[in-house]
């Protein structure tokens, strides 16, 4: 980060306090993944470092947008959504409008971002998060647009960056950036850059602090988290890693995201089997359950091997929940291929999926493919893949229907301010109620509309009750420690 422009913005905008309109706030809207979420937390950070105060109202002095590219929808929500902040900005002048993120890296979407929105005032891309307070004050001091997307695979240690968490419940904490695996349909080498691996040494110092500071549980990231390690001479691996940490006794529970089936080995398995502290919990994407689709995937690995290791988490964890990631309509998918998919999920019966349609991504390998599914069939498969795997879903929630298990608190569910939410350590999504006369630190818990911000990162024991597709109904018994 550079201090040196940081101290020039808090000067300036002191100036600009008392002889402009501009309010000195932010505001960031994510799109994506929860390495977007880590990267707008280190914005927000830097936000906070220059002065300004965050707001969610729709008249910020800075609107960052921080955009995702992996799948067609989420770019059309971003464009649909600028053509909003465009109004705001008609009636608001000095608003100042960011566009960062992994879109920008895509040379088709960041042509449209200079022919059809002007307004937008500095665009870079995800390696160069580092250098908002450079951009800012060159467009505040210069009156110059900043369109600034390095090809410097490029990333500052997390540790080096300031943070603004605004969650209690968890601390997201990327171990490396990038990937190397170059999927034909995934431009996330393009976006994000080759595999850098984090130093062990600095993850550890970083854990370190953030269970210091209170957080209960923490979730390490990466593209490909197995991979963790192995572009550093003598480095530890990920098992090491996840070994390391769990001895230390830092957090009630460490999660992590994501799994890469080529990678994932036994070892890890056996590890998160013998430390209760680490989620019960893999999230694992197959994609395709045909042999033929995994190679023109480039996933490298078979349907055979997927089972397998699947099969052993099963086995080894039997507490334990699988969720995935399944795309539908792949160039060249036929009946059979599809059939072979929702064999796959019958026999491993996943507790939660991701499921997509095929999204072609310019600059890949299969955007060029010419054999493509008709919309018709990929839709009729999709019904199809959904109706199957809901019914998993349902029949994993029911079977822990009547148990107690112990939910970390994430606070109020989002369409009823008198029932609250949190997830077990195997990554069941329970909402729950909490009876009058309950006791918290020794005292009757009164519900009113602060009670989600007051419990949200305790942990507590949860009757469940009723069991929904995608979430459990409960009731809570008690708080408890969670060590």
């Amino acid at each position: 980060m550079q201090e040196r422009f940081c101290d020039m913005l808090r000067g300036l905008f002191s100036q600009e306090n008392s002889s402009s309109s501009r309010a000195l706030t932010y505001r960031i809207r994510t799109y994506g993944c929860q390495l977007n979420e880590s990267d707008s937390e280190k914005m927000a950070g830097i936000f906070e470092k220059m002065g300004l105060a965050e707001d969610e109202s729709d008249k910020p002095g800075v609107l960052l947008l921080n955009t995702c590219a992996i799948r067609e929808n989420a770019e059309d929500r971003l464009f649909g959504n600028l053509g909003f902040w465009k109004t705001l900005k008609t009636d608001n002048p000095d608003m100042l409008i960011v566009l960062c993120g992994c879109m920008t890296k895509l040379n088709e979407d960041l042509m449209r971002i200079k022919r059809s929105f002007s307004y937008v005032d500095i665009v870079f891309g995800p390696q160069d998060i580092h250098r908002l307070p450079e951009y800012l004050y060159r467009r505040l001091s210069t009156g110059e647009k900043i369109i600034r997307v390095s090809d410097d695979d490029y990333m500052p240690d997390d540790y080096d960056l300031p943070a603004s968490r605004k969650r209690k419940f968890r601390a997201l904490v990327p171990i490396m950036y990038g990937c190397d695996n170059f999927c034909t349909y995934c431009v996330v080498p393009y976006t994000r850059g080759r595999e850098r691996s984090r130093d062990f040494g600095k993850i550890i110092e970083q854990l370190r602090e953030l269970s210091t500071s209170g957080f209960r549980e923490v979730m390490l990231l990466g593209q490909n988290v197995n991979s963790y390690g192995r572009n550093v001479a003598g480095s530890p691996d990920f098992p090491d890693l996840l070994e390391r940490i769990s001895g230390l006794n830092l957090f009630s529970r460490v999660r992590f995201m994501t799994s890469h089936p080529k990678d994932l080995s036994n070892r890890l398995i056996d590890i998160i089997a013998e430390n209760p502290c680490i989620e019960r919990h893999l999230h694992l994407p197959f994609q395709s359950g045909s042999n033929d689709i995994l190679r023109r995937m480039n996933r490298g690995y078979t349907r055979e091997r997927y089972l397998e290791t699947a099969l052993r988490f099963r086995e080894s964890v039997p507490e334990g929940t699988i969720s995935t990631d399944i795309i539908v309509g792949f160039p060249g998918e036929t009946e059979n291929d599809f059939t072979d998919t929702l064999n796959l999920m019958n026999e491993v019966r996943f507790d939660s999926a991701f499921t997509f349609i095929y999204s072609r991504r310019p600059g890949t390998v299969a955007a060029d493919m010419s054999d493509a599914v008709p919309e018709e069939i990929v839709a009729e498969r999709f019904s199809r893949l959904l109706e199957l795997q809901n019914s998993h879903c349902l029949e994993s929630n029911r079977s822990v229907i009547g148990s107690t298990q112990e939910v970390l608190i994430e606070g109020t569910s989002h369409t009823n301010d008198t029932v609250f939410t949190g997830r077990t350590s195997s990554n069941r999504l329970v909402n729950f109620t909490i009876p009058d006369g309950t006791m918290i630190d020794s005292e009757p818990i009164r519900l009113d509309s602060d009670t989600g911000n007051r419990i949200e990162g305790r942990f507590a024991s949860i009757r469940l009750l009723k069991a929904k597709t995608f979430s459990i109904e409960g009731r809570l018994e008690n708080f408890t420690d969670g060590r």
